[in-house]
């Protein structure tokens, strides 16, 4: 059982590059892994990033929620971007690399279904629907865009310790 005097999170990011790092896709394609804040990171990254041709990139900040009922946790949720460039004005192209974007989806969402057990072990808890989200083409011109949103749900000790205030 898991130490419940502390309160636990999930480093999404870590785990998504590690993903990226063992997928055959990902590596036969040439993703790279990005860390951005939000949509407008992800615009920036494609900007910068002129010789990245794909990547996956973890967004740095997470909505979520705490509840306060007799089990208190915290509900967060990781965006996770998925990005391949195609030439531009190329609609052929375009429609391969979304088909691809959307097995790499498939193929990750395989492992968090395998790995599902385990990481419930340690007090963290799936929303088991999990959004994918394609972009419309005019976000980042010859590049297909899409990303996928994971809640979660981890434990949150809300145990009121009075020498953590000022009297």
């Amino acid at each position: 059982m898991a130490n419940l005097d502390k309160n636990y999170n999930w480093d999404a990011t870590s785990y998504f590059e590690d993903l990226v790092s063992r997928n055959v896709l990902a590596q036969s394609q040439g993703y790279k892994f990005g860390r951005v804040s939000g949509l407008q990171g992800l615009e920036d990254y494609i900007a910068a990033a002129q010789s990245t041709t794909a990547a996956v990139c973890v967004s740095d900040i997470s909505p979520g929620y705490t509840e306060l009922n007799n089990t208190p946790h915290t509900r967060r949720v990781k965006t996770v971007f998925l990005m391949k460039r195609h030439a531009l004005g190329d609609m052929a192209a375009r429609q391969r690399c979304m088909d691809e974007l959307r097995e790499l989806f498939r193929q990750m969402m395989s492992v968090l279904f395998k790995e599902r057990t385990r990481l419930e072990q340690g007090v963290l808890y799936f929303d088991p629907r999990v959004q994918f989200t394609e972009i419309e083409q005019y976000f980042a011109l010859g590049t297909a865009c899409a990303y996928f949103q994971i809640g979660f749900d981890v434990y949150t000790n809300l145990v009121y310790r009075e020498e953590e205030w000022l009297s």
